[in-house]
């Protein structure tokens, strides 16, 4: 992409706004070299990035934090021998804790699916060496703490103990030399690493010492008395083993930063990537923008789209769609000074710009681009004195240089080409040319205000009109565009609003119709039906988006009350279960009232969209069918003749199913491979035993409920219940109970062989 269309469609001021977004030094400069991509796979990945990113910190709620700059760092570490200092190394620090709590927020997420952002900013090994190191020998403020080696310690315990010796001393001087009032403050101090007496200058020969320095008034000099001269020269040797110690340690780290430092050098990467993700998730809050998609090839549709800068500037900026229909290649734009034609050719190749630079745009839903790897741009006033070349010269001169580049995957805006010459011989060129990127196939946007133009936008098949339209009573500019018509330019109409004297324009219009060439009035009528048009297309909007809120509030109201109510009824049914284990109710009118309960919860259920059911003759093994009473699809596994079911697989769950209750589940029917023939599977075998010897009535049909849900979830066709002789009391319950089971068909004592009156077989649907 060449930097003079950069310039002109004024993207790098998009960058230093995006950039002004960036928390840190390294964002801040990373947005400023963004640039279009030359491919449509990084364009997408991009966008896709993007998408999961905005989508991540909406639900996380990460904000991001500054972090400083280490390009210098890892320059440093190019040397075989240096050795990092602490203030190096707390930056590295500060830099892996937030990039280390961002990585653990996206890992909260890793069932969201997004494998592209994180192998956007943490495809890496984390440095668990170095992080580990630094945060044990580095405290919060960046200071080396003791604990980072044994010999660091002792040497600061000492220094630590000679201090206290000191101050002890110090405090017995002062009081047997009575030097109280000759202290300028009540302690000691440190100068040039050794314990001093800040003492009154005029008291300086009272007791002996050396005097290290004086204060800036002259009024204090700083005394080491005689006693503490050889503390402090045990001092000085701490000191410097101190640092032996602290250097050591940094040459430790030092070491484990270069082990580790293409893990480091991407961490710091990933945290500046994720810093120019942040700003792009900020503009797109600017001015409520998306990625929107970008596509091989096929005509550009931009619909509610405004000019970013403009957008960035002003919530109310009026936005326009920008549409070419299929077969089309070139959209003219006619119509009034300052009505906006530039604008909009300006918000097409500056969003175009953007989308393939993987930033969100201001535009709606539905928007979509082909794919221009090139764009190419002849607008506003090319001339040079100092190069004696012309308006009108230097658009021919760039159209020269860049027509041999011009393909498919191109769009080129003009504005206004051919301004610059004779009217006839300037629209005719620019026709000429309109015509020849049409045949190469590239995307072209064109302002003019050539009638030649205009009529040839409405004859062209592959040329589509379009105008900006005006108030039909101010003959102020709308800044919205009426297609498949042609516009006046209004230029009497601007002089008059400028304020140019009458004489002048009265003396212009006279001229016009001597000219004979004054079609105002017809171009006037169309542009106040568009605006007719445009505003009766706004309400009939204005009111579905109405009625569209408040369907949504009438759903949800519903939704509340329906879940309220839900809820009602099953804190009533839990409490009747608690009344019949508690035995306040009877089990009669326990499942009386239950079903009375189960009823009303039906009736709550949200109605289903009816769909045509088929009969049994439809239905065959492996055939895809709808369970409309779930609003769920799956696959019938066994038919049963007789009592006319199919037994389905939903889920994973295989029920019976009454012919009758399914439907075809769209266009998929999963028949055998054709030349098989497709053979009946025999009712399941498969069944499931439940011993209810020794229990309590209740506990037993307890057990029986969830033997039943068991069996029918793994597909069991029969149920084995053993309940034992004894006096029939159990025997009762249990065929009681399963009489009012509904996935129950039939059940019956086993024979002699099996348990006799002992076990009831079931058979389930």
């Amino acid at each position: 992409m060449e930097s003079r269309t950069l310039q002109v469609l004024e993207f790098p001021k998009i960058l230093r706004v995006l950039s002004g977004m960036a928390v840190s030094e390294a964002g801040a400069a990373a947005c400023l070299e963004l640039r279009p991509f030359d491919n449509l796979d990084e364009v997408r990945r991009e966008g896709e990035i993007f998408r999961q990113a905005a989508a991540w910190v909406g639900e996380s709620g990460i904000a991001m934090r500054s972090f400083p700059p280490l390009d210098g760092l890892f320059l440093f570490l190019e040397r075989q021998n240096g050795v990092l200092d602490q203030d190096g190394l707390f930056a590295l620090k500060q830099a892996l804790e937030i990039a280390r709590i961002s990585r653990d927020s996206l890992m909260q997420y890793e069932d969201r699916g997004w494998d592209v952002l994180r192998e956007k900013l943490f495809a890496y090994t984390w440095p668990v060496k170095t992080v580990s190191a630094i945060g044990r020998c580095l405290d919060p403020e960046g200071r080396i703490k003791d604990e980072s080696s044994p010999g660091l310690m002792d040497v600061r315990q000492e220094i630590r103990s000679i201090h206290q010796r000191c101050t002890k001393r110090v405090k017995d001087f002062v009081q047997q030399e009575n030097l109280g009032q000759a202290l300028q403050d009540e302690f000691m101090t440190i100068s040039s690493d050794r314990y001093v007496l800040p003492l009154k200058v005029n008291f300086k020969n009272k007791t002996k010492g050396i005097i290290h320095d004086y204060s800036q008034t002259g009024e204090t000099c700083y005394f080491e008395p005689m006693f503490l001269v050889e503390t402090n020269n045990r001092l000085q040797e701490l000191k410097r083993e101190e640092r032996e110690e602290e250097y050591k340690v940094l040459d430790y780290l030092t070491g484990l930063v270069r082990q580790e430092q293409e893990d480091l050098y991407e961490a710091y990467a990933g945290l500046v990537a994720l810093d120019v993700l942040m700003a792009k998730i900020s503009m797109a809050a600017g001015f409520d923008g998306l990625a929107i998609e970008v596509v091989p090839d096929g005509s550009p549709r931009l619909i509610k789209a405004r000019h970013p800068l403009l957008a960035l500037a002003d919530d109310s900026v009026q936005a326009v769609d920008i549409e070419l229909l299929e077969g089309q290649k070139a959209l003219v734009v006619s119509g009034g000074n300052a009505g906006g034609k530039t604008v909009c050719l300006k918000t097409v190749g500056l969003i175009g710009l953007m989308a393939f630079t993987g930033l969100p745009v201001p535009a709606a839903e539905g928007s979509v681009l082909p794919f221009w790897n090139d764009v190419f741009v002849v607008m506003g006033d090319e001339q040079s004195l100092e190069e004696n070349v012309s308006t009108f010269t230097a658009q021919i001169q760039y159209l020269k240089r860049v027509w041999g580049r011009v393909d498919e995957h191109s769009l080129f805006i003009l504005d206004e080409f051919g301004a610059g010459t004779d009217p006839t011989q300037g629209a005719a060129l620019a026709q000429a040319v309109i015509d020849s990127l049409v045949e190469k196939n590239a995307t072209t946007f064109i302002a003019t205000h050539f009638p030649a133009l205009k009529a040839y936008a409405m004859a062209a098949d592959s040329v589509r009109a379009a105008s900006v339209l005006f108030d039909p009573s101010t003959k102020r500019p709308l800044y919205k565009l009426a297609y498949d018509q042609v516009g006046a330019s209004i230029a009497l109409d601007v002089a008059r609003e400028h304020g140019l004297p009458t004489m002048i324009l009265e003396r212009a219009e006279k001229y016009l119709l001597l000219d004979g060439s004054d079609t105002s009035a017809v171009l006037d009528r169309l542009n106040t039906m568009a605006v007719k048009r445009e505003n009766e297309l706004e309400e009939l909007e204005a009111e579905r988006a109405k009625l569209e809120k408040k369907r949504a509030g009438l759903e949800k109201r519903f939704e509340q009350d329906r879940t309220r109510l839900l809820d009602e009824i099953q804190t009533q049914a839990q409490d009747l279960v608690r009344q019949w284990k508690a035995d306040k109710l009877g089990r009669k009118e326990a499942r009386r009232k239950l079903a009375e309960v189960r009823q009303r919860t039906e009736a709550l259920a949200p109605k289903k969209q009816e769909v045509a059911v088929f009969s049994f003759q439809d239905i065959v093994p492996g055939m895809k069918v709808s369970y409309p009473a779930w609003n769920k699809s799956g696959t019938v596994l066994e038919i049963n003749a007789r009592k006319k079911q199919a037994k389905v697989d939903i889920g994973g769950v295989a029920m019976w199913i009454k012919a009758d209750q399914l439907a075809a589940a769209g266009k998929e029917k999963s028949f055998a491979p054709s030349g098989q023939k497709t053979k009946a599977v025999a009712p399941s075998d498969l069944a499931v035993e439940v011993d209810l010897r020794g229990e309590r009535a209740d506990m037993a049909l307890s057990r029986l409920e969830r033997a039943l849900d068991d069996a029918l979830r793994k597909g069991a066709g029969r149920l084995e219940i053993v309940h034992g002789r004894g006096t029939g009391a159990l025997r009762r319950e249990v065929h009681e109970f399963l009489k009012h089971y509904p996935a129950v068909a039939e059940f019956s004592l086993a024979d002699e062989e099996h348990g006799g009156d002992g076990m009831t077989e079931v058979t389930l649907k």
